[in-house]
């Protein structure tokens, strides 16, 4: 599986980006702009081509996912937390209404000890991260994790094979895409890496 996240700030014609990266195969794009309020990102979710809202998980403002017909909702770590003993039911709304949901974590106790259960989970940092300086990467293994999880942080084609050799069941890259000369041409460097992967 490979999840592209937006990048937190603004682009140019990134709507355009977004539907190029689609066109092109992406089957899963993560919707997170930290300094978007809900018109930002309704504005942006305007712009993107009506056929590819199934495919978005949306980060914040969760309520758009029904208006647009989204693929889902991602709960980010603090709101995951911050929902406590609400967090079942609130995943269960979602889920009793075809949507789906996933999580972000940072470590892997946090996983085994989440009751909830998401569709996937981002785990991170795996590598040095890409577009965060200094954000060193844990390097975690999860073989032994039944969870379906995807790695993220310093993910590109040159550590691809390293991840799934750690046991993860997909990627998620955010700087390999938009930190580069050329988002789609590194995205198909990705995209075309990742069917040569040996996954064991």
């Amino acid at each position: 599986m490979l999840i592209i996240l937006t990048s937190e700030r603004e682009l140019e014609n990134e709507a355009n980006k977004i539907n190029k990266l689609f066109d092109n195969g992406l089957e899963i794009l993560h919707f997170r702009k930290p300094t978007f309020d809900v018109e930002g990102y309704r504005a942006l979710l305007n712009q993107i081509d009506a056929k590819y809202h199934s495919c978005i998980m949306i980060h914040q403002f969760h309520e758009l996912c029904e208006e647009f017909n989204l693929r889902g909702i991602h709960i980010q770590e603090q709101p995951r937390l911050d929902l406590e003993e609400k967090l079942e039911e609130y995943v269960n709304n979602y889920k009793t209404k075809g949507f789906k949901v996933s999580s972000s974590f940072h470590s892997k106790e946090d996983i085994k000890n989440c009751s909830v259960d998401f569709e996937y989970v981002l785990l991170s940092p795996v590598f040095g991260s890409i577009s965060k300086a200094g954000y060193e990467g844990k390097g975690f293994d999860v073989t032994d994790l039944n969870e379906f999880v995807i790695g993220m942080g310093g993910i590109n084609e040159n550590t691809l094979q390293a991840t799934f050799d750690l046991g993860y069941r997909g990627v998620g890259v955010l700087g390999g895409i938009w930190n580069t000369e050329d988002s789609l041409q590194s995205f198909k460097m990705i995209y075309d890496k990742l069917k040569t992967i040996q996954i064991t």
